[in-house]
Protein backbone atom coordinates (compact mmCIF):
# COMPACT_ATOMS: atom_id res chain seq x y z
CA UNK A 1 0.00 0.00 0.00
CA UNK A 2 1.42 3.36 -1.03
CA UNK A 3 1.78 6.04 1.58
CA UNK A 4 -0.14 9.25 0.83
CA UNK A 5 2.01 12.27 0.10
CA UNK A 6 2.16 14.85 2.83
CA UNK A 7 1.05 18.31 1.91
CA UNK A 8 3.59 21.02 2.23
CA UNK A 9 2.58 24.07 4.29
CA UNK A 10 2.32 26.40 1.30
CA UNK A 11 -0.24 24.29 -0.54
CA UNK A 12 -2.31 23.82 2.62
CA UNK A 13 -2.27 27.59 3.19
CA UNK A 14 -3.34 28.22 -0.41
CA UNK A 15 -6.22 25.74 -0.02
CA UNK A 16 -7.32 27.46 3.20
CA UNK A 17 -7.16 30.86 1.49
CA UNK A 18 -9.31 29.65 -1.40
CA UNK A 19 -11.93 28.33 1.03
CA UNK A 20 -11.90 31.49 3.21
CA UNK A 21 -11.96 34.19 0.55
CA UNK A 22 -15.18 35.83 -0.55
CA UNK A 23 -16.59 34.53 -3.81
CA UNK A 24 -17.84 36.47 -6.79
CA UNK A 25 -21.32 35.07 -6.25
CA UNK A 26 -21.30 36.08 -2.59
CA UNK A 27 -20.43 39.65 -3.51
CA UNK A 28 -23.03 39.70 -6.29
CA UNK A 29 -25.74 38.68 -3.82
CA UNK A 30 -24.71 41.17 -1.12
CA UNK A 31 -27.48 43.74 -0.75
CA UNK A 32 -25.06 46.61 -0.14
CA UNK A 33 -23.01 45.77 -3.20
CA UNK A 34 -25.90 45.21 -5.65
CA UNK A 35 -25.73 48.71 -7.21
CA UNK A 36 -22.00 48.31 -7.88
CA UNK A 37 -21.84 44.53 -8.40
CA UNK A 38 -21.24 44.76 -12.14
CA UNK A 39 -18.02 46.68 -11.51
CA UNK A 40 -16.77 44.35 -8.77
CA UNK A 41 -17.45 41.18 -10.72
CA UNK A 42 -15.03 41.93 -13.55
CA UNK A 43 -12.79 38.92 -14.04
CA UNK A 44 -9.49 40.83 -13.87
CA UNK A 45 -10.24 41.73 -10.24
CA UNK A 46 -10.50 38.05 -9.30
CA UNK A 47 -7.39 36.69 -11.05
CA UNK A 48 -4.29 35.81 -9.09
CA UNK A 49 -1.44 37.39 -11.02
CA UNK A 50 1.99 38.62 -10.04
CA UNK A 51 0.82 42.23 -10.22
CA UNK A 52 -2.71 42.04 -8.83
CA UNK A 53 -1.90 40.05 -5.68
CA UNK A 54 0.74 42.46 -4.26
CA UNK A 55 -1.56 45.37 -5.09
CA UNK A 56 -4.38 43.65 -3.25
CA UNK A 57 -2.17 43.08 -0.22
CA UNK A 58 -1.05 46.72 -0.14
CA UNK A 59 -4.58 48.11 -0.57
CA UNK A 60 -6.03 45.74 2.02
CA UNK A 61 -3.44 46.71 4.60
CA UNK A 62 -3.96 50.40 3.82
CA UNK A 63 -7.74 50.11 4.16
CA UNK A 64 -7.39 48.08 7.35
CA UNK A 65 -5.40 50.81 9.06
CA UNK A 66 -7.19 53.85 7.67
CA UNK A 67 -10.72 53.07 8.85
CA UNK A 68 -11.70 50.64 11.61
CA UNK A 69 -15.21 49.89 10.31
CA UNK A 70 -16.15 49.16 6.71
CA UNK A 71 -12.60 48.45 5.72
CA UNK A 72 -13.54 45.62 3.36
CA UNK A 73 -15.76 47.96 1.34
CA UNK A 74 -12.98 50.54 1.19
CA UNK A 75 -10.53 47.87 0.01
CA UNK A 76 -13.00 46.71 -2.64
CA UNK A 77 -13.52 50.26 -3.91
CA UNK A 78 -9.76 50.90 -3.95
CA UNK A 79 -9.18 47.66 -5.86
CA UNK A 80 -11.22 48.95 -8.82
CA UNK A 81 -8.95 51.73 -10.12
CA UNK A 82 -5.73 49.93 -9.15
CA UNK A 83 -6.82 46.60 -10.74
CA UNK A 84 -5.87 44.76 -7.58
CA UNK A 85 -7.00 41.30 -6.57
CA UNK A 86 -10.26 41.87 -4.71
CA UNK A 87 -10.31 38.73 -2.51
CA UNK A 88 -6.76 39.35 -1.32
CA UNK A 89 -7.54 43.01 -0.63
CA UNK A 90 -10.60 41.99 1.41
CA UNK A 91 -8.69 39.32 3.30
CA UNK A 92 -5.72 41.48 4.27
CA UNK A 93 -7.96 44.11 5.86
CA UNK A 94 -8.20 41.73 8.80
CA UNK A 95 -4.73 42.77 9.92
CA UNK A 96 -6.76 45.08 12.13
CA UNK A 97 -9.53 43.20 13.87
CA UNK A 98 -11.27 43.55 17.24
CA UNK A 99 -8.59 41.45 18.94
CA UNK A 100 -5.56 43.32 17.56
CA UNK A 101 -7.05 46.82 17.40
CA UNK A 102 -6.09 47.86 20.97
CA UNK A 103 -2.48 46.96 20.23
CA UNK A 104 -2.57 48.94 16.98
CA UNK A 105 -4.04 51.97 18.77
CA UNK A 106 -1.16 52.04 21.25
CA UNK A 107 1.36 51.54 18.44
CA UNK A 108 -0.26 54.28 16.31
CA UNK A 109 -0.17 56.67 19.25
CA UNK A 110 3.53 56.00 19.77
CA UNK A 111 4.29 56.38 16.06
CA UNK A 112 2.24 59.57 15.84
CA UNK A 113 3.95 61.11 18.85
CA UNK A 114 7.35 60.27 17.42
CA UNK A 115 6.45 61.72 14.01
CA UNK A 116 4.88 64.87 15.35
CA UNK A 117 7.08 65.44 18.43
CA UNK A 118 4.89 68.43 19.33
CA UNK A 119 5.60 68.40 23.03
CA UNK A 120 9.34 68.20 22.46
CA UNK A 121 9.29 71.29 20.23
CA UNK A 122 7.06 73.52 22.37
CA UNK A 123 7.84 72.29 25.86
CA UNK A 124 4.18 72.18 26.85
CA UNK A 125 1.19 69.98 26.09
CA UNK A 126 -0.48 70.42 22.72
CA UNK A 127 -3.61 72.14 24.00
CA UNK A 128 -1.88 74.47 26.41
CA UNK A 129 -3.17 74.70 29.98
CA UNK A 130 -6.78 75.09 31.10
CA UNK A 131 -8.20 75.49 34.56
CA UNK A 132 -11.21 73.20 34.22
CA UNK A 133 -10.65 69.47 34.72
CA UNK A 134 -13.13 68.61 31.98
CA UNK A 135 -11.52 71.01 29.55
CA UNK A 136 -8.12 69.48 30.23
CA UNK A 137 -9.54 66.04 29.57
CA UNK A 138 -11.16 67.10 26.27
CA UNK A 139 -7.97 68.87 25.20
CA UNK A 140 -5.92 65.79 26.01
CA UNK A 141 -8.38 63.54 24.17
CA UNK A 142 -8.34 65.75 21.04
CA UNK A 143 -4.55 65.92 21.07
CA UNK A 144 -4.16 62.16 21.51
CA UNK A 145 -6.78 61.40 18.84
CA UNK A 146 -4.91 63.58 16.34
CA UNK A 147 -1.59 61.99 17.23
CA UNK A 148 -3.11 58.52 16.90
CA UNK A 149 -4.70 59.37 13.53
CA UNK A 150 -1.33 60.53 12.20
CA UNK A 151 0.22 57.32 13.54
CA UNK A 152 -2.41 55.19 11.79
CA UNK A 153 -1.78 57.02 8.51
CA UNK A 154 1.97 56.52 8.81
CA UNK A 155 1.56 52.84 9.70
CA UNK A 156 -0.88 52.34 6.82
CA UNK A 157 1.59 53.82 4.38
CA UNK A 158 4.68 51.98 5.62
CA UNK A 159 2.96 48.61 6.15
CA UNK A 160 1.35 48.85 2.70
CA UNK A 161 4.74 49.30 1.07
CA UNK A 162 6.25 46.47 3.12
CA UNK A 163 3.24 44.25 2.34
CA UNK A 164 3.56 44.95 -1.38
CA UNK A 165 7.26 44.09 -1.39
CA UNK A 166 6.78 41.00 0.77
CA UNK A 167 3.90 39.72 -1.38
CA UNK A 168 6.00 40.23 -4.52
CA UNK A 169 8.88 38.25 -2.99
CA UNK A 170 6.59 35.45 -1.84
CA UNK A 171 4.95 35.33 -5.27
CA UNK A 172 8.36 35.02 -6.94
CA UNK A 173 9.37 32.28 -4.49
CA UNK A 174 6.18 30.28 -5.13
CA UNK A 175 6.53 30.57 -8.91
CA UNK A 176 10.19 29.52 -8.80
CA UNK A 177 9.28 26.58 -6.57
CA UNK A 178 6.54 25.43 -8.96
CA UNK A 179 8.89 25.69 -11.93
CA UNK A 180 11.52 23.66 -10.11
CA UNK A 181 8.95 21.00 -9.20
CA UNK A 182 7.70 20.84 -12.80
CA UNK A 183 11.20 20.51 -14.19
CA UNK A 184 11.96 17.68 -11.75
CA UNK A 185 8.76 15.92 -12.76
CA UNK A 186 9.59 16.42 -16.44
CA UNK A 187 13.15 15.10 -15.98
CA UNK A 188 11.87 12.04 -14.10
CA UNK A 189 9.46 11.26 -16.95
CA UNK A 190 12.22 11.55 -19.52
CA UNK A 191 14.40 8.99 -17.70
Amino acid sequence: MAEPERDDPISSISRWLRRSMPTREGMANNRYMKPFAHRFLRSELWRFTRRSVPRGVALGIFAGFIIPVGQILLAAFLALPFRANMPIAALTTFITNPFTFPIWIVAANKVGSIVLSVEALTGEPVGGTHDSGRMQWFTWLAAEAGVTAIGFFMMATVFSIVGYLLASLIWSFIVARKRKRRSKKYKSRML
